[in-house]
């Protein structure tokens, strides 16, 4: 069997950097609150590049805030308000700090 490769750069996946410089370019990242069906809230981190690998930071995010939540649409979704929990955890991810806007 052959090793895995990555599908931007084309090295394997043990030295792959793509994700990284990815987080590091990131320049927008939206965080908000929608409210939903019975008055239920969810937290919405939209604007990531599509680089990222959504499910495997979701996982991440879900396991430290303790919630649910899914990906779709290119985007996060926390069942629940964690506004204001989510940036922390974004910046210690690697995303810059100033590329992280909250939206109350």
């Amino acid at each position: 069997m052959g090793q895995k490769t990555c599908k931007v750069c084309g090295l394997p996946e043990e030295l792959c950097a793509c994700s990284d410089i990815a987080r590091e370019e990131q320049t927008s990242i939206r965080v908000f609150i929608e409210k939903r069906k019975w008055g239920r809230e969810v937290t919405v981190i939209a604007g990531l590049s599509k680089d990222i690998d959504l499910r495997s930071l979701s996982k991440r995010l879900k396991k430290s805030l303790a919630t649910g939540g899914t990906t779709k649409d290119g985007r996060i979704e926390l069942q629940g308000n964690f506004l204001r929990l989510v940036a922390p955890i974004l910046i210690d991810e690697g995303f810059p700090e100033n590329s992280i806007e909250l939206r109350d």
